[in-house]
């Protein structure tokens, strides 16, 4: 048995001996998450220039949160329970084909997208003081990794977790991951990066720090990740927003300096397929260096931001990527592409309105661009690529259904790059939270 699993089990022993204690049951929380999800793809430059990918589907996402038992130490549990239903279509991924699969289900060996799927999760957690220690289920959302939920389900990772403030400003972060469960899979599947062979995988990604909250306005984080054989990451940030005569101004700072470790420093271990992407020709070894500005104006319901990111080094910027779905902590990831290749500059410029301030409370729309160029690209010239990003959304405010909400997502890619596909991609998503707790 693996030692988180035997610890998990211990921990739910001590929880099933003290579930009735107060504050356990008393501070209990549960809802039950409802989203329907159409998703489509038109890929425009492959082999017949008309390649579809679509699907539709039901996700149910059940999240239970405990209260503490009382006392110096305090015990709780999480669960989180998902399962996703296929209404229609899916293709198939087998040759010859008709239409490709989709992004929402897993497919079968054959190749056609299964009928339903399901996976869950609990988390055992124990409180001292302003200290919580997680051990189970995780869904981080940290600068050096951020779990998706892009898709009908979101992912999960699996592993521990501390969270401390016993400092007033001060949270401090650290934990270890050992697998995850991506966004349209069931299985427990190794950790690795972008670039990387299939089963070269990593059961070990390292990672601490924390947010300091010099004032009311300014922000400081300092984060470090570590994937076993594959990078060593170190993150400074810097948020700070700004009251202004007219308006407010939000500035959003970020930098990455990420390096090698173990396999993917050296030869042989890049041999084996511990290697990250890069430029034709790269040997596969970590080196970047990212940064990136960010600046929103805000007012009256409007919004304009304007940004630029500029990714440094031999290699494209490292963070943990399955091949399934991936989230990494950059201005730039946005509904297709990341814009984070070696070498590659990016400017982005975002409208948002929320038009509450129209006397229409629940609708907000906005509408970004981004343009890349300086990919390392050996013979093949000045690779660049942009995107265009469309977002409606509207929540109902009030009546029987309050909090309903219905959001279309629609974007656009283009690049010069061979290995990325020029593609429109739209969303249609309709979501529910209903509290059961």
């Amino acid at each position: 048995m693996k030692r988180s699993t035997l610890a998990l089990a211990v921990a739910f022993g001590i929880l099933a001996q003290q579930a009735g204690a107060a504050g356990f049951i008393e501070d209990s929380k549960a809802r039950l998450d409802l989203r329907n999800f159409y998703y489509d793809l038109n890929n425009k430059n492959t082999a017949n220039n008309n390649s579809e990918a679509n699907e539709w589907g039901q996700g149910f996402i059940f999240n239970y949160q405990s209260g503490f038992t009382e006392g110096t130490l305090g015990f709780g549990v999480d669960v989180i329970a998902l399962y996703g239903l296929r209404l229609d279509g899916g293709g198939d991924s087998s040759t010859p084909r008709d239409r490709a699969p989709g992004q929402l289900f897993p497919t079968e060996t054959d190749g056609i997208a299964v009928n339903d799927y399901s996976k869950a999760g609990a988390t055992a957690k124990l409180r001292v003081s302003r200290t919580e220690v997680r051990l189970g289920t995780l869904l981080p959302k940290l600068p050096v990794v951020n779990f998706n939920d892009g898709r009908l389900l979101p992912q999960t990772f699996e592993g521990g977790q501390i969270i401390s403030n016993e400092i007033d400003d001060l949270t401090l972060t650290g934990g270890q991951l050992e697998h995850t469960k991506t966004r349209s899979s069931t299985d427990d599947v190794g950790l690795r990066i972008g670039g990387s062979a299939a089963d070269a995988d990593s059961n070990k990604f390292y990672f601490a720090g924390g947010d300091y909250r010099i004032s009311q306005d300014l922000t400081a984080q300092y984060y470090y990740g570590n994937l076993d054989d594959y990078y060593k990451q170190h993150f400074l940030g810097l948020v700070h927003n700004l009251a202004l005569p007219a308006g407010s101004l939000k500035s959003d700072l970020r930098y990455f300096d990420s390096g090698s470790d173990g396999k993917n420093g050296s030869t042989a271990g890049r041999a084996q397929g511990y290697r990250s992407a890069g430029e034709p020709g790269f040997d596969g070894e970590v080196d970047n260096r990212t940064w990136s500005a960010l600046f929103t104006y805000s007012l009256s319901g409007h919004s304009l931001s304007a940004g630029y990111q500029q990714v440094s080094g031999d290699s494209a910027f490292p963070f943990l990527n399955q091949g399934d779905g991936s989230t990494a902590y950059l201005i730039t990831d946005r509904q297709i592409g990341k814009f984070l290749s070696a070498g590659e500059r990016t400017w982005l410029a975002e409208y948002a309105y929320d038009f509450a301030n129209a006397g229409v409370p629940g609708l907000k729309a906005s509408v970004t661009y981004l343009s890349g160029d300086n990919i390392k690209g050996g013979a093949q010239g000045d690779r660049k690529e942009w995107e265009r990003d469309f977002r409606l959304d509207y929540t109902l405010q009030d009546g029987a259904l309050k909090g309903l909400g219905f959001s279309w997502r629609n974007a656009s890619l283009r690049s010069n790059v061979a290995t990325t596909t020029d593609a429109d991609e739209n969303r249609l998503i309709v979501s529910y939270s209903l509290p059961l707790l």
